[in-house]
């Protein structure tokens, strides 16, 4: 990936590294993209079931818009392990970790290459380990990009549904249908065509079943709701977190859900209209948009060019079928892109639902405004 310097004629190549890193739990193979510099973060990625760091990540990273992020922050992409490119067969005395256990075995990874905190960005099963990482290690985890995520376990129901799918259907139609939606499956061929090809051709799939039924038999993220004037210590996530799902997505309940969980004064809710199961490959600029936004407000893209997103007043009826009648505040945290340092001395930032719909010019102040959704 070549990107090119802001206001210069030359054009240089990060520096890329690709190790498989020795955790308790196995080898994780990963890429570490870009040179760390001091006082900010890294961008940790964990892929979803059926893909890798290539699959899941390649279109959002490859376009042009994030070489603005990336020339900031440098990358390190986290596969799980059996999950890349070319991967022989776990042999059979080796047990698959769990979903927990994946989210330990991240330290190990930032120990290897000398990260000392991070951004994540998750999707699916990868937004459920970085949110189980950041539970347990927050000081590690300035913020939380989490794509689909779903933060409940299996039920009892959902357990004999996912061993009869076992019965009847293949390893990629399972896949596919945790990845898409059907109304994306029924509709976009070429696109499920691709990743049905990639999973059954280019994953191993004795491993992708085995990461497939580790996720399958996750724990619920015990998070809870602060509640003004009740416990101050309830466990929930500590950094600024932002959820991503498309209206399409068959993850949208489970997202929706997982938002009435957190703290609503450090979580946003970005529902993407006319968008399917993975956001970031079906509308990568505007999560590229959306994602330029989320680490201005963390204070560490304050010269970023903000010039696809634009306000637009609420309905009173926006979200209340999803969020009830709970309020949402006014919120300047991403207008005026304040340190991550000041947000840990006490700073409190309101909780917005977004929605992106269509594209229009605007500065960064009229972007977000009491009781807004953002459209782009």
């Amino acid at each position: 990936m070549v990107l090119e310097a802001n206001e210069c004629d030359f054009v240089f190549e990060p520096q890329i590294t690709e190790e498989h890193v020795e955790t308790q739990y196995g080898n994780m193979h990963c890429i570490m993209t870009g040179t760390r510099k001091a006082n900010r973060p890294v961008i940790l990625t964990f892929h979803d079931i059926g893909l890798n760091h290539k699959s899941c990540f390649e279109t959002l990273f490859n376009h042009m818009d994030m070489q603005e992020i990336t020339r900031q922050l440098p990358v390190c992409h986290v596969e799980a392990p059996g999950q890349h490119v070319g991967a022989k067969t776990l042999p059979n005395a080796y047990t698959y970790p769990s979903m927990d256990q994946l989210s330990e075995a991240l330290p190990a990874v930032l120990s290897h290459f000398g990260i000392h905190s991070v951004i994540g960005l998750g999707v699916g099963a990868g937004a459920y380990i970085l949110a189980r990482f950041a539970l347990n290690h927050p000081d590690l985890v300035d913020g939380l990009v989490l794509i689909n995520i779903n933060p409940n376990s299996e039920g009892l129901m959902h357990t004999v549904a996912n061993k009869i799918t076992e019965w009847t259907h293949t390893l990629p139609d399972q896949v596919i249908a945790h990845l898409f939606g059907k109304h994306e499956i029924q509709t976009n061929h070429d696109l499920i065509a691709t990743y049905r090809h990639h999973i059954s051709v280019t994953m191993n799939q004795s491993n992708v079943s085995q990461f497939f039924r580790s996720y399958n038999n996750r724990n619920t993220l015990e998070v809870e709701r602060p509640v003004p004037g009740g416990n101050i210590n309830v466990r929930t996530l500590k950094c600024a977190t932002l959820l991503v799902v498309g209206d399409n997505s068959p993850a949208v309940e489970v997202v929706v859900d997982c938002n009435a969980k957190l703290n609503p004064t450090n979580t946003t809710l970005l529902k993407m209209a006319d968008c399917g199961g993975l956001p970031q490959v079906d509308q990568p600029a505007k999560v590229i948009e959306a994602l330029k936004y989320f680490i201005q407000g963390m204070g560490y893209m304050s010269s970023a060019s903000m010039t696809r997103l634009r306000s637009r007043t609420t309905s009173s009826s926006s979200f209340l079928s999803f969020d009830g009648s709970r309020s949402r505040s006014h919120t300047n945290e991403l207008q005026h892109g304040q340190t991550h340092s000041d947000e840990k001395r006490g700073r409190t930032r309101h909780n917005t639902d977004v929605s992106m719909e269509s594209i229009s010019n605007s500065n960064v102040d009229q972007i977000i405004s009491k009781s807004t959704e953002v459209a782009c």
